[in-house]
């Protein structure tokens, strides 16, 4: 548009040199020529071969003589031919006026009709979401029971912010005798402003959420599946929350489900990934696999059992590729076992032909099989509480952390062989990963009861297994959820629950963890600043669950809660979910000095620092397939 208004500009200023024939202009032209003739003749001395240039001799006296005389010459010639001079002159003017006023009409009006299109397009056109000063908090009304707390995020509306996922347990009145019957459901609210995006009915309270794409490089919709307590596991649109399949319960042998389903690779080659769940009958031996289709929710086979005998927490399932691409499922109660997937799905198949993926052995695993080669392999045997994946630094496989009754420990997933043991009581939450020391090593952060009242938190360098750094806080919940968040510096901001650090005092007689709990408060750790710690936010009720989220877009992480009120006699505890911008935060959060150091942190100095933060996705997220 702005290229066609130049050209119709230029035009317009050179409309009048391309009109109609005029004598007054052609005049004037003439007598420039002829002008410049006789200053030409001048210059050469006046005359070319004996002649002038009107066919006369010219004057030996002079050459002025001959331009006077030529003068008069052309005016009597336009005096006869032609319209006076003045009638030409202002006929002239004339025309000048009216083309000046045009152009100057067109250019107003142009530039009128530009700034007009400029404020439309600056209305009407939407810019990208904000999301730096975020911070919402949704009530879902009262929780009708329940003891898991399942919360994920995951982007369902394509805005690039993660919105929140969660499932809870509500009351609603029954039909005929009004007893009051509990029924779960499925919720999606908006990572921008909390509103409800969709909800879903759940026929039982939800163990777990986890959201992911089945066809990884492809642009399918991401799918949620959602295992229940007892006998359910269905896969929902992420998008809409309208349930894809559900699995048949009756093909899990009259057992119920005792963990998450798990992700694993394509078996029946149809281009979804596909699944496994673990079911357990009411004796504990009997543990049964079920190959579930991620396409169509059926079986890929029938059912697999093993009969184990443990004492302690289920541990799994979990699926563990190894350096060469050997698969194995780990398991067990109280101890970990391997089990490699081929043999699951020879038995499932009752067929000895094998999918690609799953026809190579990890040697160092399978030498590890029991004397009379069953297919059970031994891991690890001792007390064991928790498992955990960890991506090994420079390498394409992850090492195993063990969490158990005595402490810590780190096998290395190549061989099995133990990288370090920590020794520690009390530990009973899942150790946090992230980066602490300098080595771009998993670091981890761990919650240790100690004593009553009182909970430590430490710092594991995932390299020696040393402790680099631990803090004792008083706190009366048992457990709180921790996490962290990577910085773009490869640093991590660890986060935890601890009540009011100033509720004891080193000159109080007040014993620590002795007094009555207050509030609970979110104090964020940051490696470059051991000596304090930052004090996000507070909160009344019961802090049950959290995850961060990362904002691509502005570089910012944000923290979401799900937390459970305090409930009077008679009334639901409430349900509240929350969301806080880290970066803002950041810059209003309260210093808690942890220790005098010399020289002491200036306030400034650690604004300007938090304000150059800028948060990253996790790089060291195990990719099994």
């Amino acid at each position: 548009f702005l290229c066609f208004l130049s050209n119709f500009l230029k035009l317009m200023k050179k409309s009048p040199d391309l009109g109609e024939y005029d004598p007054l202009t052609q005049a004037d032209s003439d007598e420039s020529e002829d002008d410049l003739v006789l200053n030409l003749q001048q210059k050469n001395g006046g005359v070319k071969n004996g002649k002038s240039p009107l066919g006369e001799v010219p004057e030996p006296d002079s050459d002025a003589e001959a331009v006077g005389a030529a003068k008069p010459h052309l005016s009597e010639v336009a005096t006869e031919g032609y319209p006076s001079e003045p009638l030409g002159g202002l006929e002239q003017k004339a025309t000048s006026s009216i083309v000046s006023y045009v152009r100057t009409s067109v250019f107003l009006l142009t530039l009128v009709i530009s700034m007009i299109l400029v404020l439309v397009c600056a209305f009407l056109i939407p810019c990208p979401p904000r999301d730096l000063h975020s911070t919402w908090s949704r009530h879902l009304g009262p929780q009708g029971g329940g003891d898991l707390s399942p919360l994920e995020l995951a982007d369902v509306n394509g805005d690039g912010l993660r919105d929140v996922l969660l499932s809870f347990v509500t009351s609603r009145n029954g039909s005929a005798i009004g007893v009051s019957k509990a029924a779960a459901i499925l919720v999606c609210l908006s990572g921008m402003n909390g509103s409800t995006l969709w909800s879903s009915p759940l026929p039982e309270e939800a163990r777990d959420i986890t959201c992911l794409n089945l066809m990884p490089g492809s642009v399918a919709e991401t799918i949620c599946l959602v295992t229940g307590t007892h006998r359910m596991f269905s896969a929902f649109n992420a998008t809409s929350g309208k349930a894809i399949w559900t699995l048949n319960p009756n093909y899990l042998s009259n057992g119920t489900l005792a963990a998450p389903g798990v992700v694993l690779p394509d078996l029946d080659e149809d281009g979804v990934r596909d699944l496994v769940v673990l079911a357990i009958g009411e004796l504990q031996p009997d543990l049964c696999f079920l190959l579930v289709s991620g396409r169509t929710g059926s079986p890929v086979g029938r059912p697999v059992k093993y009969n184990i005998v443990g004492v302690g927490n289920l541990i799994g399932p979990q699926v563990y590729v190894t350096t060469n691409g050997a698969v194995y499922i780990l398991f067990g109660f109280g101890n970990i076992q391997a089990v490699a997937l081929r043999d699951i799905f020879v038995q499932a198949q009752n067929r000895d032909s094998l999918p690609p993926s799953l026809q190579i052995e990890e040697p160092e695993w399978e030498k590890r099989r029991s004397i009379n080669l069953s297919e059970l392999i031994d891991i690890y045997s001792d007390g064991v509480e928790l498992l955990q994946m960890v991506k090994a630094p420079d390498s394409n496989c992850s090492n195993l952390l063990i969490t158990t009754r005595q402490g810590l420990i780190l096998l290395r997933g190549q061989n099995l062989t133990p990288s370090w043991t920590l020794s520690l009581q009390g530990l009973h939450s899942q150790p946090t990963p992230g980066y602490f020391t300098d080595d771009q090593t998993l670091d981890f952060l761990l919650q240790i009861q100690d004593g009553v009242g009182m909970k430590k938190m430490v710092v594991v360098d995932g390299d020696s297994g040393s402790i680099p750094w631990s803090y004792s806080a008083p706190c009366h919940l048992k457990e709180t959820p921790t996490t962290s968040a990577v910085t773009a510096d490869q640093k991590s901001v660890f986060l935890f629950w601890a009540e009011g650090t100033s509720a004891a005092s080193p000159s109080s007689d007040v014993i620590p963890g002795t007094g009555p709990p207050s509030l609970h408060h979110l104090y964020l750790l940051h490696p470059a600043f051991p000596s304090i710690l930052l004090d996000l936010a507070n909160a009344t009720g019961t802090v049950t669950a959290s995850e961060v989220g990362i904002n691509d877009l502005w570089k910012d992480a944000f923290y979401v809660t799900r937390t459970t009120g305090p409930s009077s006699e008679g009334h639901l505890a409430p349900l509240v979910v929350s969301k806080l911008s880290l970066r803002w935060a950041l810059m209003e959060g309260q210093v808690v000095q942890l220790e005098d150091t010399t020289p002491k942190i200036g306030r400034g100095e650690l604004r300007r620092f938090l304000s150059r933060i800028k948060f990253v996705d996790p790089p060291h997220q195990v990719n099994l397939f």
